[in-house]
This record gives structure tokens, sequence and C-alpha cells, in this order.
């Protein structure tokens, strides 16, 4: 079929196509979905389970290992991790990254199941096991909420209404409300009064449940109504506790709980998580919007829903945000649209100032209509706009032009020699469709390892994969439908073009001094390709000199530190640290906000963000600074400042990264049965990175171990006096931190009673002796009805140390010892420092190493990568053999395609980038620009010798004819690819490309002619004389 004839003879069709594309990617641009990142299933759960009263070793031998056992036996899971602590075993679940978000609910469900049917097998006094499955859930709209003039309970109460009003915005599935103060209705006993008066404990709790109980309702029937007859219960949190009644055993006579005890309703004393904001003890309210909805409108009509909220509450409430990811997708997408647009501009005036403005309006305009085709496209299948898939139309953006480029200049020429437009098109098209179809197909299949991997990496970056699938194939389609429309109306025929070119003849500059050097490589191939040889050793060589990456840090001027208190430290230590540590860093101007989280991370704001789970020795600062390129040296100067206010505490920073997180991007893990040998190679480990002068931020995930104070329980003694041993519990509880007598619920809030001994020596205001008053603590006995001293049940107390966090990886104790490059220095560049130094380090039997951090992650996606890469590469060979029937030509191809690492190398190393993944993808770009170029100047070769010329002199021709196309492409997308030198993101993957395809252009336009001569054996006529 002749498809460029058909467009000119019937411009309706090709009309319409051209409507299409403008009017429904003008629609789609409104309508699109708009994110900051890809939409990204995070494949893992958390299954909780309490165990009061515990230690480490029993939470893991207890519960953490017949859980791990159980879920063993599911087939979906990737691997197991988990952490037992005192009283607590954590196991986060990763699934396999075959399984989609869709799957995943059916997956939880049956990890359910199991959990359900082991929980009957575990100790008694294990609690239920609780099933995380929102683990992964993104909260994207993140504020913090402070209120200095008003209480912390006002504050509680204006987060309850803000939440409830939030909830009914459109698109909003889920409001986290989080540090939200909790309190404690605190009953302090007077011990001897207790004693004197023979009341027990168990009598005290008896009768709070007794009255605080839900009472039954009563029902009568008048006159055919049924009338409900309430009973309240207690109607206020501390009055009518004070006035429940005890009676006094061996009397009649009775007590109001006021006349032993002081009630007073109390913040509790270990809150589980504490928050400010510049300062301000706050609330965080954390934002989810619906997976489909654009976040944009979403965060719009959230901002317009708190406006109206703050008008009805009082003044003074400020509702800050601490991430608006709303904002900053509208911004990203809105400047890298602009960066399209201008990529777009550069790539025009470029094509006319090369090929005269008639041709660069016709290439102009079909690049144009690739772009607004494909955002239709990208719309119709549900991809989003995001910085990934519009990086992809950049990556695109040479492959793209290309195509349009060979047909325009093909058609032009022609129509200099006085064809008509019709006859031109035609020839052009038919001459070039199936190479430029093959050599598409080649460019798409070089991205075919994103498409098919199956890790989360794949997932990421699948709609690169699909973006590119989907503008290639349309600029070819519009290249030979559209490009010979438009040619028929803007070229004249038998016209010089505007460069001064006349005819087929080749006299310009450019092309006198490419023939030059051509006819020069020519005359002695053997010479010119080892010269490309050598430089191509050289660069491979080179390599090793490329600083090595994974993802790059974030354009969000956004870092973390980390503050990890000695392990023992109790949370409101902690929180005095950290508040001095926001006194501190509030003195720097580069600074524009502080939010503090101690106990715990925050909520999972960004996909990236992988919040720290509860730890009350634990901090976390995340700091906003007014630009991005403030943090390195912020970060230096704030964490020296904050070690000398706290030598005894580890504080480490971290930076948020594009793509998916890896923690620590150092990380050796040792692994084995033994604690003790455990940590002293993770104490080796860490004196090598200590002894290295560059790394920073060496910690181990074991932490230090704490102390325990183990009252020694005399079962002789204890069976005299009549005492068990969940009385001699309750008596350490009382004396110690508090024994729960029971619960109130008030309205929306419920508050634990907790009942606190207080002896009489007690009543000053000075500091209590809580040791002693562990030693001079009562226990009730209920076999003498008596209370006996504690002393007598337990004479002696031991002062141990014990492990407090018990790290497992598949079911093996795992040691992490962690760090972070230097400034100045990329993660590989780290690694291969200190690698064989700790790899070094013998290992006892039955222990191994592991490496952990970026270069896992690096690995990984690499790995999966290079499983998709074969099967793309091995269709890319096919498709090149099938093109030219020969194996001669496909050879050819083959053979300059690794010389374009050269400049690859070359650009990295003068721009002192590293090689990252976006790099990689970038070497997968400039493949499918190298191979294409090839392909359309060895199908020009072909062409012309089989027009009967002589053989020298059409393969010199055909070079001359396609250097312009092939040259304006790649100046096209080489001046295309400025504008992302300024995105951290596409950076380096831009240098590839642009250093890369320079190289690349004259190794087309020289090492193609020059392996066709030597394979066919066509000699220079200065070598036949």
């Amino acid at each position: 079929m002749d498809i460029a004839k058909a467009s000119i003879k019937t411009p309706v069709n090709t009309w319409l196509l051209i409507i299409i594309c403008l009017v429904g990617g003008l629609i789609g641009l409104g309508e699109i979905g708009r994110l900051e990142d890809p939409a990204f299933t995070i494949k893992a759960s958390m299954v909780v389970t309490a165990y009061p009263g515990a230690s480490a070793e029993q939470v893991e031998r207890e519960v953490t290992e017949p859980i791990e056992t159980a879920l063993q036996q599911m087939s979906q899971i990737k691997d197991v991790k988990s952490v037992s602590k005192p009283g607590v075993s954590e196991i986060t679940v990763e699934m396999k990254s075959t399984f989609d978000g869709v799957a995943l609910p059916q997956i939880w469900d049956e990890l359910r199941k199991r959990m359900s049917d082991i929980q009957n097998s575990l100790p008694s006094g294990v609690r239920p096991i609780q099933v995380v499955d929102d683990f992964g859930d993104v909260y994207g709209l993140y504020f913090a909420l402070t209120a200095p003039d008003f209480t912390p309970y006002q504050l509680r109460e204006f987060s309850r209404i803000i939440r409830r009003d939030l909830l009914t915005v459109p698109n909003v599935t889920k409001v986290n409300v989080t540090g939200v103060l909790k309190e404690q209705i605190t009953v302090n006993i007077d011990t001897s009064q207790l004693a004197n008066l023979g009341v027990s404990l168990p009598d005290v709790k008896n009768a709070l449940s007794f009255s605080l109980r839900p009472y039954s309702n009563g029902r009568l029937l008048i006159e055919g109504q049924r009338i409900r007859v309430p009973i309240g219960g207690v109607e206020s949190k501390t009055d009518s506790i004070e006035n429940i009644t005890i009676g006094i055993p061996g009397t009649t006579s009775q007590i109001r709980l006021k006349d032993i005890a002081d009630i007073s309703l109390d913040v509790v004393d270990v809150p589980s998580v504490l928050i400010r904001h510049n300062g301000q003890p706050a609330i965080t309210l954390a934002i989810a919007a619906h997976k489909e909805a654009n976040v944009v409108k979403v965060g719009n009509a959230v901002r317009e829903q708190i406006t109206s909220i703050l008008k009805e509450l009082p003044v003074g409430i400020s509702l800050s945000p601490i991430y608006d990811q709303a904002k900053v997708v509208d911004e990203s997408v809105s400047g890298f649209i602009t960066n399209l647009i201008l990529s777009v501009a550069v790539v025009i005036a470029t094509l006319c100032i090369f090929m005269g403005w008639r041709a660069g309006v016709v290439v102009g305009g079909v690049l144009f209509l690739t772009v607004m085709g494909t955002v239709l496209c990208m719309w119709l299948y549900g991809l989003n706009l995001q910085r990934i898939s519009l990086g992809a139309l950049v990556i695109a953006m040479g492959m793209l032009v290309d195509n349009a480029i060979v047909v325009a200049e093909g058609m032009m020429l022609r129509m200099q020699k006085g064809e008509s437009a019709t006859e031109a098109s035609s020839v052009v098209v038919k001459q070039t469709q199936m190479p430029l179809l093959g050599a598409t197909v080649i460019g798409i299949m070089a991205f075919s390892g994103i498409g098919l991997s199956d890790d989360s990496t794949g997932e990421f970056l699948f709609s690169l994969f699909a973006v590119i699938l989907i503008s290639l194939f349309l600029s070819w389609i519009l290249a030979v439908t559209v490009a010979p429309l438009l040619g028929s109306y803007f070229f004249k025929v038998g016209e010089a073009t505007e460069g001064g070119e006349h005819k087929d003849e080749f006299t310009s500059a450019f092309h006198t001094r490419y023939k030059t050097v051509l006819l020069k490589a020519l005359a002695k191939p053997g010479r010119s390709v080892l010269l490309l040889l050598g430089i191509t050793v050289i660069s491979y060589m080179s390599f090793g000199m490329v600083k090595q990456g994974f993802f790059p840090a974030s354009n969000t001027p956004i870092y973390y530190v980390h503050y990890w208190g000695p392990q023992s430290r109790d949370i409101r230590e902690t929180s005095k640290f950290i508040q001095q540590a926001e006194e501190i860093a509030s003195k720097y101007e580069e600074i524009d906000t502080i939010t503090s989280f101690v106990g715990k991370g925050g909520t999972r704001y960004t996909l990236t963000y992988n919040p720290t789970q509860p730890n009350e020795s634990y901090g976390e600062l995340l700091i906003r600074t007014h630009d991005r390129s403030q943090i390195p040296e912020l970060m230096a100067k704030l964490t020296a400042e904050l070690r000398a206010n706290d030598p005894d505490a580890r504080i480490y920073n971290e930076r948020i990264v594009f793509g998916p997180g890896s923690g620590a991007k150092l990380e050796a893990r040792f692994k084995g049965p033994d604690e003790i040998v455990l940590r002293e190679l993770a104490q080796q480990a860490e004196l090598i990175m200590n002894a290295d002068e560059q790394l920073i931020d060496i910690r181990n995930n074991w932490r230090q171990k704490e102390l325990v104070l183990t009252p020694v329980y005399d079962e002789y003694n204890a069976s005299v006096a009549g005492i068990t041993r969940a009385d001699f519990s309750d008596a350490v509880q009382f004396s110690s931190s508090g024994l729960k007598l029971g619960k109130l619920r008030d309205g929306d809030y419920s508050f634990d009673i907790i009942a606190k001994a207080v002896a009489p020596h007690q009543t000053g205001t000075g500091e209590v002796d809580e040791v002693q008053k562990l030693n001079d603590a009562l226990v009730w006995s209920p076999y003498q009805r008596t209370y006996v001293p504690l002393r007598q049940v337990s004479p002696s107390m031991q002062v141990n140390s014990e492990g407090s966090l018990i790290y497992r990886r598949d079911r093996i104790r795992t040691i992490s010892v962690l760090a972070e490059p230097g400034y100045d220095e990329t993660a590989g560049e780290a690694l291969g420092r200190i690698m064989p130094l700790i790899t070094a380090i013998p290992l006892p039997d039955g222990y191994e190493l592991e490496w952990g951090g970026e270069y896992e992650s690096s690995r990984d996606a690499q790995k999966s990568l290079g499983a998709g890469l074969p099967m793309g590469f091995l269709i890319m060979i096919l498709i090149s053999i099938l093109l030219f029937g020969t194996i001669r030509e496909p050879l050819i191809i083959w053979t300059i395609v690794p010389m374009a690492v050269c400049g690859v190398v070359a650009g990295l190393l003068i721009a002192d980038l590293p090689f990252g993944f976006m790099s990689l993808l970038g070497f997968l770009s400039l493949f499918g620009m190298l191979i294409k170029n090839a392909i359309v100047l060895l199908e020009e070769i072909d062409l012309q010798i089989d027009t009967g010329r002589d053989k020298f002199e059409a393969l010199v021709d055909a070079s001359l004819s396609r250097l312009r196309p092939v040259a304006l492409a790649a100046i096209t997308t080489i001046l295309g690819m400025l504008p992302l030198l300024t995105d951290a993101f596409f950076a380096d993957m831009a240098v590839t490309i642009m250093g890369g395809l320079a190289f690349a252009t004259v190794l087309t336009m020289i090492a193609v002619p020059v392996l066709y001569s030597l394979f066919y054996k066509i000699k220079s006529p200065e070598n036949t004389k």
C-alpha cells in the first residue's frame, strides 16, 4: 500500500488523525492524573504480636520463631524480616514482586487466616496477632496542627473536628492523626491505709469494674408505645470515680475511693510518640487520596476545606504543611512540561536553522503532534503524568524527530529535483517505511528489559517503557502519513533550500569537510578500525574511573536527622535532647521548618520515606531548607554541633532519594546463631569502617544492651505466705509503673485507670528513690488476707544486661553494620574501599556475610533488568537480520554498538556525574538511536549500490546524503536534553545521551562506511592504483 500517496490524495483522513492527536491531547492534558512519582505498591505488611513481660529472647523463641515458621509455608512470600523486643514481636513480610496491587488483598486475607490458626499454639499471655496491611500506604498531604495558646486537651479536640471534616472531601480516603495526647486516670493509693484497712488491690479493681460496667436498659409498654429506660453509668471522668464505695473486709463499713487515694486526670507516663513543629507541640494529620484521583485537584480541595474549617475554629490555630504533595506535583509537572516545551522549541529552532523554516515547520509539527498524541494515549490507558513518564518523552525525543527528519529531508531533496510532492513522498516513504519501522521496533525493544522487569524498580519504571512504546510507534505512523501531507503544503518543487544546497550536490562546507575525513578513513580502513577499537578499549578501561550510583538525591529540599540515644534511654529523656537539638537547628538561617518526632518516625508521606518503628530512644528531625543546594553544608555543620551536645547519641542524616529506597547506602550483614559472636563480628566491621576516614554515620542495628533489674522470686517463701506469681507481678507493677485497674470511656476517648502506690514518706516534692520504693512494696496475700513485705518474697534483686533488639532475616539472626559514604563520594566508591577489608574478616563455621544497602538494591534491579534484556536484544538482532536479509549488515550494526560507551564515559567524567540506574536507561536509549541511524544509512548505501553505480561512489554519496538527517537528529536530541541538566533525577541520563550520541554520530557516519567497505571488500580508488 502506498501510504504517502494515500495521505496526500485523501487529506481528510490525515487531517482527522491530526485533529484527534491535537484536540485529544489537549483534553488529555487537562484530565490526565498527575502524581509526583509513579503509582507504586509497597508489597509488605507487618505482623505485630504483644507478649507482655517477656524478654527479647523469650519473644524470639516463643513468638517470633513459630510465626515465622507458619509464614514460611506461604509461597507468595519473598523474604521475612523480624525484630524481637521485650514484650513485642514485629515481623515484616515482603511479597514476591510478581504480585501486583490487585492480588495483595487476597494474600493479606490468607496471611490473617494463617495467623489466626497459629494463635492458639502460642503461649498463654500472648495478645492477639495484628496484621498491619496498610503499612505501605502513602499520605501525600501532611500537615502539622499547632495551637500555642491552647491546652493539649483542646488541641486534641481540634484535631478530631478537622479530621471529621476532611474526610468529607471527595477522593480523600484516609486521615491519619498522630501525636494526640493520651490521658489516664491516676489513682495514687496510700499503701499504709490499704494495709491498715485490709483492703486489697483486687477489692479496688472489682469495685471499679462493677461500677464502670455497661448497664442494661429497662423497657416499658405504655399505651402501645415502647419506652426505653436507660441506666446511666459514671458520668464524669474523676468525680464519680472518687465516690465509688469499697467494703472493708470483716465489717459492714464502707469507704469511698477518695478516702484512700488521690484521683487525677494526667497525661500518660510513657507517651508512644511526641511531635513538635517549629518548637511547638503538634499533632500531625496525614491525608491519603484515592489512587486514581488527580492529587493536584484533591490537594486544592483539601486546602479550601482547611481554610473554611479554620474560620469556624478559634483564632490562634495553625495547620502548616509539612509536605504538600499536590503543590510539589503541580510545580514539578508544570516545570517539566515547561522543559518539554523548551526541548520541542529547541528542536524546531535547530531544524529551521539547518534545514530551513519549511522543513523545520514540517518536522516540528510532526513532533508536536507526536507528543500530544502520546498524552492522549497515556490518558486513555490510565498512565499518569509524573516524573518518569514525562522523562520518557524527553528520552525518546531524538528517536521521535528522527523518523520525520528522514522522510521530510528525502521528500524535500526529491522535490528540488523537480518531482511532485506525491511522487517524492511516495518514493521516499516506500524506501524508508520498513527500515524506519524496524529501527523503531529496535528502539522500543532496547527498553523491553524495563517493561519485562518484575521487581520493584521495574514497577517503578514501567511507565517509561509504556510511554516510549506509544510515542515511538506514533512517531512512525505520523512520519509516514502527516509528514508527506505537510511537506506537500510547504515544500516547493524545483526550488533551492534556504541553506543554499542545490539539486543532489553536497557542496556545503559541512559536507565538504565530512567527505574529506570519510575519504581518508576509507583510504586506510584497517587503521581506522584499529583506531576506533583502541579508543573503545581505553574507554572501557576508563569506565572504572566513573563514579557508580543508583538513584540520585531528590530535588525536594528536605532531609532527616536520625537521633539514636542509648538504647535504655526513656522517651521523656529523649524528648529533652530532641528539644535541645531543635533549639540548635533553629539558629541556622538556611532552615525553613523543623518537625520533630520522638519515639518513632513520622507517617509515610512520600513513597521513598520509610518510617522508623517505635523505639523510646529514637528521635527524628525532619528539616526543610530554603534550597536543596544548602543541605550538604548544613548537614555537616549541624551534625557536628548535635554530636557535641549529646556525645552518647548516634546521629546520622538521610537525604530523600528518587526511586525505591534502600535505607542505609552501605550495609554489611552478618548472619549466624550466637548473639555474642555476631556482636564481635559487627564490632570488627565497625572498626574497619571507622578507620576509613571518609565514611560517616557508622552504626549497627542491634544497638547497646539494656540494664535489667530482676527481683529474685523465692518460691518457698511465697508458697508459705500464700502468694502467687500473679500477686507478685501486680505488686511490682503497683509500686513501679502502675497497675491497670480498668478503662473508662468518655465520649470519643477512653482512659486507662492506673493505680500507683504512694508510701507515707513519699508525700514530699523531693525526687523519689525508685529502687527503695520497690523494695518497700507490699504484696497482697489472698490466703492470709493481709499484706506481706516484698522483701519476704524477694530477698534480693539482680542487675543484668540483656539485648533488647534481636533482628532476624529469613529466620536467621542477622546483625547489620550500617554506614553512609562521605559527602563528596558515591556509595560505589566507598564500597570499593571497605568491601575487600570486611570480606577478609574470618567467619566461624555457620556464619556468613551478605552485602545490602545500595549495592543490593542496584544489583537486584540490574539482575532483574538483565533477565529481560537478552530477549529484547535477541529480538533486536532478529529484526536487523530480517530487515536486510543478510548477516553482514547486522554484523556491522552490532559491531559499532559497544563503541558507543566512548562518548558516555567521556561525558560522565567531564560532568563528574555517577553512572546510575538512570544512566543505564540513557545508555539503552542511545543503543536505539545508534542502531536506527545505522539502519537508515546502510539501507541508503544498499539502494545506491542497487542502482548500478560504482560501489565506492555509491558508498560515499549514500553517506553524504544521510549526513544531514543523522547529524540533525543528534544535534536536536543533544540540544533537547539541555533543560534536563538542571534536574537532579535526569542529569546523569542526559549527559549519558548527549555524550554518547555525539560520539555515536561519528561512529555512524565514519565507522559504518569503513566497516561496510571492509565487509564487502570495496576499495578506495587510491588503494586500487
